[in-house]
């Protein structure tokens, strides 16, 4: 009985395999130390969109300003189109504070997501840990908040973030009408639960 569990557990196991082996990726062992997202880096530019969050059967439209203050903390803010705040977040390297919420967005969980999104969107700077081709792209791996993101660059631009959960897409970051690091239409979509965010620069 116990080897016939181990067999099982281990076919369970080598099925199962990983993210970028399912996906067909090829390791490159030329691998870059770091990994660069060039998106809301300049601490001389608002970076305002128009958003619209859709969360269960709800949906909030407004702008969402990103701000850089220095090298280490941004501003999220999301408005109504008329000024009136929903939500007011600060991140720092290490820290991460809710300055304003409305009653619509003050859910625990809710927090936690948004706090996990805009955090992949303004971090610069992340180890790489491991390096693949996939086609004409580049794909790095690295971990945030504990759980596995897979960056892809196109020519040099990076097009989509997914985290993954062991072979699965959780969350896709697609980045699309890029020029001079700015990314000017932005979609969130999350695989597990109703939540989609889809930002259009208007600057």
């Amino acid at each position: 009985m116990k080897l016939f569990f181990l067999i099982s557990f281990s076919l369970l196991i080598l099925g199962c395999g990983s993210y970028p082996k399912k996906q067909g990726f090829k390791l490159d062992t030329t691998s870059q130390r770091t990994l660069v997202n060039p998106y809301f880096s300049n601490n001389e530019i608002d970076y305002v969109y128009k958003a619209k969050i859709e969360v269960y059967d709800r949906q909030f439209g407004g702008l969402l300003i990103i701000k850089k203050i220095n090298g280490l903390e941004h501003r999220v803010a999301f408005t109504t189109e008329m000024g009136n705040k929903l939500f007011d977040f600060s991140f720092s390297q290490n820290d991460f504070k809710v300055n304003y919420i409305v009653d619509d967005f003050d859910k625990g969980l809710l927090i936690k997501i948004l706090k996990q999104d805009f955090k992949t969107l303004i971090t610069e700077s992340l180890s790489n840990e491991m390096f693949y081709k996939n086609n004409f792209q580049n794909v790095h791996e690295t971990t945030l908040y504990n759980k596995k993101h897979f960056y892809f660059f196109d020519i040099g631009k990076l097009v989509k973030i997914n985290r993954v959960k062991g072979t699965k897409e959780k969350v896709s970051f697609i980045f699309s009408d890029i020029s001079d690091s700015i990314a000017k239409q932005i979609e969130i979509i999350h695989y597990n639960i109703q939540l989609k965010i889809t930002l259009k620069s208007i600057k």
